[in-house]
């Protein structure tokens, strides 16, 4: 018998972060053949803000009734459910920030709220369901895979660096091993590592554990070749994305990289050979660009098995997305006004970045000008080595003078946005201040807008995920 999970799908519902990819919007698309994917990225802020919020519907609550340690769960509902919800002028309570030695508290809470978020998605559908996380935020990742693992996910996705640890961690995950995760700390030496125990979370059946199939999203062929040549960090195929696809997008070749309007330019040295990349043996799916059902066509002809695509998600409704963003968004779009730029300095990560233009976030200088500084939630934090030998923590997105304090170059911070606090607030989930400032919202989407503009034409301005899947597959 094939299980589901075998058939590859055509089409991968981008994994759009934070929250962007919403669990509904996973589970519509799992329920028409293809894969569903939520988001991994501070997954435990998003759950840890929902329960503050009261879990109306009761959905976290019922999946944390899933959870083999129900004592995590008991010390999860305490910290942060509010029964009836917060006051809306109340700040958020946070959970701890990321290290290289957190409290066990952390750690189960990365691993719950992972579970949550895919086994609400598997809920009420037997397709396959993915999560998605950025390489990026290595410090979250060895317990947000166990999370995922234990609530059965069908795929792992991975982007935003060179994921070539993922498949190790998730064979030594499925044999229940003690992990030692290796971690880049800026001007050290010698490496450092992880730790993370899956013993840390009790009563776990480990023989109903299945391994996922893990996908590395990367932008060249050359990547490609070199995941695939070491079964050690051999994914099981590869999204090849892009410099048209939202959110980060990998560093240009060219040294003529910024063009006259300060937006990053690529070229064709930044385009991967899709020949190459099939002469690697592996499935592949091509994203950025593949919107509409002519290129979906042409991946196929390529020799891809499909493609990956976000924006057509991001704004549908499903999405994660408040209606009030998505709605001026979809407005700009009807008009023929939406502009999308990718920006050289915008993510602390000093990958280029795409930002929509929209008034009222962070997008707006005067927006961004107006917001106080900090890094509360430290997700893209990089560690360093201090000059006394221990291990500190900066972000070119928390106030400049305390990043520079801390040996970050000088100049580096300039024009960063906090990207942590601008995506929670685009699902609905940004910090209050003071009682009164509330966190601005900062979207990112492709530059291909040619999907979206077909879809709105369709849909009169709005549209489902079911809709974007039934547009993708039409002439396939």
């Amino acid at each position: 018998m094939i299980r589901r999970e075998e058939v590859l799908p055509i089409i991968i519902q981008g994994g759009m972060g934070i929250g962007v990819s919403s669990v509904a919007m996973a589970r519509a698309v799992a329920n028409l053949g293809q894969l569903g994917v939520v988001a991994g990225t501070a997954i435990d802020s998003v759950i840890a803000r929902r329960l503050q919020e009261g879990d109306p519907d009761g959905d976290i609550r019922w999946a944390l009734s899933k959870f083999p340690d129900q004592e995590c769960v008991a010390e999860v509902l305490q910290r942060f459910f509010n029964e009836g919800g917060k006051d809306e002028n109340a700040s958020f309570t946070d959970v701890p920030k990321l290290s290289l030695s957190p409290i066990p508290f952390a750690t189960k809470m990365l691993v719950i709220s992972s579970f949550v978020e895919v086994a609400l998605a598997k809920r009420g559908t037997d397709g396959v369901i993915g999560i998605n996380f950025l390489e990026k935020v290595q410090l979250a990742t060895p317990a947000s895979v166990y999370g995922a693992i234990l609530a059965g996910v069908d795929y792992v996705l991975m982007g935003a660096g060179i994921p070539a640890d993922i498949p190790q961690l998730i064979n030594d995950l499925m044999e229940n091993k003690e992990i030692q995760f290796k971690i880049k700390v800026e001007g050290a030496d010698k490496p450092h590592f992880l730790a993370f125990d899956p013993a840390i979370i009790k009563n776990v059946d480990t023989t109903n554990l299945h391994r996922p199939k893990f996908l590395a999203i990367v932008s060249s062929h050359i990547l490609a070749n070199y995941l695939a040549r070491d079964e050690v960090t051999r994914p099981d195929g590869f999204v090849i994305e892009g410099p048209t696809a939202g959110g980060h997008n990998a560093p240009p070749r060219s040294k003529e990289s910024i063009g006259s309007d300060g937006q990053v330019t690529f070229t064709e040295k930044d385009l991967a050979d899709f020949e190459k990349v099939k002469a690697v043996g592996l499935p592949f799916w091509l994203a950025g660009g593949y919107g509409t059902p002519a290129k979906v066509k042409e991946a196929l002809a390529l020799g891809a098995v499909g493609v990956q695509v976000g924006s057509l998600f991001a704004l549908s409704r499903e999405s994660g997305i408040t209606d009030e963003l998505r709605d001026k968004v979809l407005l700009e779009l009807n008009q023929g006004a939406l502009e999308v730029r990718t920006e050289p300095k915008t993510s602390s990560t000093g990958f280029p970045f795409k930002v929509v233009e929209v008034n009222g976030t962070a997008s707006d200088s005067d927006v961004y000008e107006a917001r106080h500084r900090q890094c509360d939630l430290g997700y893209l934090r990089s560690p360093f080595l201090r000059p006394d030998g221990g291990i500190g923590y900066r972000c070119s997105g928390e106030p400049v003078k305390t990043f520079e304090f801390k040996g970050g170059a000088i100049g580096e911070a300039e024009n960063v946005k906090c990207l942590c606090n601008a995506l929670m607030a685009n699902i609905g989930l940004g910090q209050t201040r003071w009682g009164t400032y509330h966190e601005p919202p900062l979207l990112t989407l492709g530059s291909d807008l040619s999907g979206a503009e077909e879809l709105s034409a369709l849909h009169s301005g709005c549209w489902t995920s079911a809709d974007v899947v039934e547009y993708l597959t039409s002439t396939i």
